[in-house]
């Protein structure tokens, strides 16, 4: 699968994911700028299967219905935090389908 980062996804996540899947970050092909709903729009034309964000806005702030893409909401940015959890992040990316949304949460450890 094709997954791709945004801003606030801890870049060091992609060690856990590379074995199975090609990870991409937003900056990579200067997407940095762009807001969620155009991000999108640009992940999918690429091929993108996976969008793993940190912005737990992103389901309310857009319109999910009718998107390929698969999308995983990690509840906290914080790697320190994060790493603790990473069976249950990989989980989630690796059951993403085609327009499904699975939000991980991780707690205030």
């Amino acid at each position: 699968m094709l997954v791709l980062f945004d801003n606030g996804t801890p870049r060091t996540l992609a060690r856990y994911l590379i074995d199975h899947h090609a990870v991409t970050e937003a900056r990579a092909p200067g997407w940095e700028e762009l807001e969620n709903g155009e991000l999108l729009t640009l992940a999918e034309a690429a091929g993108f299967d996976v969008l793993v964000t940190t912005d737990k806005n992103l389901g309310y702030q857009q319109n999910l219905a009718g998107r390929k893409i698969a999308i995983v909401v990690l509840g906290l940015g914080r790697w320190s935090v994060m790493k603790r959890h990473m069976a249950q992040i990989v989980a989630a990316v690796n059951a993403a389908t085609p327009g499904s949304f699975a939000e991980v949460e991780i707690p205030h450890d």
